[in-house]
């Protein structure tokens, strides 16, 4: 094995080149616009299926910069963000990790769901969020400074989460955070219709549903519909598919395999529609 070069970076390919549709709830926009401005770290709270992801896409695209978003799971580790040395044609190279990269170019880091990811692979993040705004390479013997360009986001679902995967409050508190819900009604019947292409009436009903579904979460259902599902069930209905049957395979079936619960939500299904 032979060398140590790195991997060239194609950043063209992060960047957000057409304007994802996104309709503000509050005041979400300038928020963010001004903590990018003044270097703060911002984290997105909420629900799955709310419009985070969607949010920080068009933030991207408005700010004109890169977005490098990292789906977290149990088995990701600090060599996953930062980067590893890997045997190519014989050769030693070093493999950037997407925080890395975004660090290089100035992008927008999106940490998806943070707490899925391992306790320890969150401390690699912590010098990036205060006055140093650095990311240590310990394999490679380098401190990467941050530009002026680059914010790191994460997100997480504060209600979903037990008490073995909460984010620590050593973490929270170096971000500022931005709360998102569930829409309010009229906004979410737009955000469906435009979305799926469906009529007024019909995402009345899906949001009706959902409203419905929501209100079961205290009594044994983990989490409610987000809109995202809407949007699919509205596709399907779309694309021919009954009202009935979009919104059991898009709305009741992903959410919950309890059976009690199921035939519950069915049973609102049928009274909605």
């Amino acid at each position: 094995m032979t060398g140590k070069g790195t991997e060239a970076i194609k950043i063209e390919e992060y960047f957000i080149t057409e304007e994802p549709y996104y309709m503000p709830v509050s005041n979400e926009i300038e928020v963010f616009e001004a903590a990018f401005k003044n270097k703060l770290p911002v984290m997105l709270k909420g629900p799955t299926g709310c419009g985070k992801t969607r949010f920080m896409q068009y933030m991207a695209w408005k700010l004109k910069r890169p977005l490098i978003t990292v789906s977290c799971h149990d088995d990701l580790t600090s060599s996953d963000l930062v980067g590893r040395y890997l045997v190519k044609g014989g050769e030693t190279i070093w493999i950037d990790g997407p925080l890395t990269k975004a660090v290089k170019v100035g992008a927008i880091c999106y940490l998806d769901e943070i707490v899925e990811a391992r306790k320890d692979t969150t401390v690699v993040i912590h010098p990036l969020t205060d006055d140093r705004r650095v990311l240590p390479i310990e394999k490679r013997g380098e401190i990467l400074k941050a530009p002026d360009e680059f914010l790191l986001s994460i997100s997480y679902n504060p209600g979903y989460q037990s008490v073995l995967k909460d984010l620590k409050h050593s973490t929270r508190q170096r971000f500022i955070s931005l709360n998102f819900e569930y829409p309010p009604r009229e906004l979410e019947i737009e955000i469906v219709m435009k979305e799926s292409g469906i009529n007024k009436e019909t995402a009345g009903y899906l949001v009706t549903l959902a409203e419905k579904i929501r209100n079961l979460k205290d009594k044994g259902l983990d989490e409610g519909t987000g809109t995202r599902a809407l949007i699919y069930a509205g596709t399907l209905i779309q694309s021919g598919i009954s009202e009935q049957q979009a919104a059991e395979v898009a709305m009741a079936n992903p959410i919950t395999d309890d059976s009690d619960m199921l035939r519950a939500i069915k049973e609102l299904i049928t009274t909605v529609f």
